[in-house]
């Protein structure tokens, strides 16, 4: 097996782990401009919009690395002891890269609750507004009614 299959694998790990620490970094990004009392919409989805574009080029790491790995799995397995110190390399490469994408989970799903959150508040806003609304219009009806008042016949006789 060359060397070089092996060294593109750990670069594509390299990679990966980098990618990550970007989303980790946007996520985190994501979480204070959804955290912030003047929320704009814009600055969240463009953390939306980056992120989708680092796990494109995650996935395509993702891709080429199990492409690779197939072609070179059986002889890494036979010659496990010549390639130990790449391995072990890469091991803690992957390790990393699976501590890197629960703290990415972990980041999402809490933006996730953040903006459910945000979104519940101005739902309430919307509501409580359509409720003064149809108050007001009612007020507004019953008012306007009782300017006219209908011709009374008073009974003088006691």
């Amino acid at each position: 097996m060359d060397q070089n299959y092996l060294n593109i694998l750990e670069d594509s790990l390299k990679q990966k782990s980098s990618i990550l620490d970007s989303l980790i970094e946007l996520s985190k990004s994501q979480t204070e401009v959804i955290s912030r009392d003047d929320f704009e919409l814009e600055g969240f989805d463009y953390y939306i919009e980056k992120k989708g574009e680092l796990i494109e080029k995650l996935e395509s790491l993702d891709n080429g690395f199990e492409e690779l790995y197939a072609r070179v799995a059986e002889e890494l397995s036979v010659g496990r002891e010549k390639y130990a110190d790449i391995i072990k390399r890469m091991q803690q490469l992957i390790r990393e890269i699976t501590e890197k994408s629960n703290t990415v989970q972990v980041q999402e799903e809490r933006n996730k609750e953040l903006i459910a959150g945000f979104f519940s508040k101005k739902k309430e806003v919307v509501r409580d507004g359509r409720v003064n609304t149809k108050a007001a219009m009612n007020y507004y009806k019953v008012q306007s009614n009782s300017s006219f008042v209908d011709s009374q016949f008073m009974d003088s006789k006691k």
